[in-house]
């Protein structure tokens, strides 16, 4: 316990709950533009950053020298935008399982902790106002050179939280990005959560520090 001093939460999947829908605002900006994709070809690439998603889509979909391609992400990307931040100001957004009671944890036991996300700063501060979430330290993908699974979001909340060493930070996500990013990192422990957009044999394949159903069982992991 006493080695722990920050723990870095992915937002959609760990922190907010999410049944999917991220991914199907994906899949509508897709087919308003014009991008054949399926499900099964997003799925993978959830927790990195939003416009980088795109640019891999667009790159195996046109080639990566296509001299369209770049108009191609921003049309779809700026689609994705619209429709992820009409989401998320009309439709409920709600803490994920576990995670309040996990946030009181940390806070008693005096641990430090932040949001990463993939998410732009934009719509992570719409989700953090519908939650009503004050005093949290956010670090978002366009605040950072790139997105997961490279491993600045983690190292911009060190450095903005005052944490040194990087061996007593806890990465915390749902995502095969999330993990990769925390071990980039050279985090302490790189959790993985089953309940958000990856199952627990997804996540089993990838290198990490133990994998949990809901927040609520962090706890056990730390202690």
């Amino acid at each position: 316990m006493k080695t722990v001093e920050l723990v870095c939460f992915d937002m959609a999947g760990t922190t907010v709950l999410d049944h999917g829908e991220v991914g199907r605002c994906f899949a509508a900006a897709a087919a308003e533009t014009g991008l054949k994709v399926t499900r099964e070809m997003i799925q993978p690439l959830m927790g990195r950053a939003k416009r980088q998603v795109f640019e891999i889509l667009w790159s195996a979909d046109l080639g990566e020298v296509h001299p369209e391609l770049t108009q191609c992400v921003d049309m779809s990307y700026s689609a994705f935008k619209r429709i992820l931040e009409d989401h998320y100001e009309t439709e409920a957004v709600e803490p994920s399982d576990g995670c309040l009671e996990c946030f009181a944890w940390l806070r008693e036991s005096g641990i430090k902790f932040c949001l990463n996300t993939g998410f732009y700063r934009q719509v992570t501060d719409i989700i953090v106002r519908r939650l009503g979430w004050k005093d949290i330290v956010l670090v978002s993908s366009d605040e950072v050179p790139r997105g997961r699974p490279a491993p600045y979001l983690i190292h911009r909340s060190m450095m903005l939280i005052g944490v040194e060493d990087v061996r007593r930070v806890v990465a915390v996500g749902d995502t095969p990005s999330d993990l990769r990013a925390g071990k980039n990192a050279g985090c302490g422990w790189t959790i993985g959560v089953t309940s958000g957009s990856h199952t627990h044999d997804q996540l089993a394949a990838l290198p990490n520090d133990g994998l949990i159903s809901t927040l609520a069982d962090l706890k056990e992991i730390l202690s």
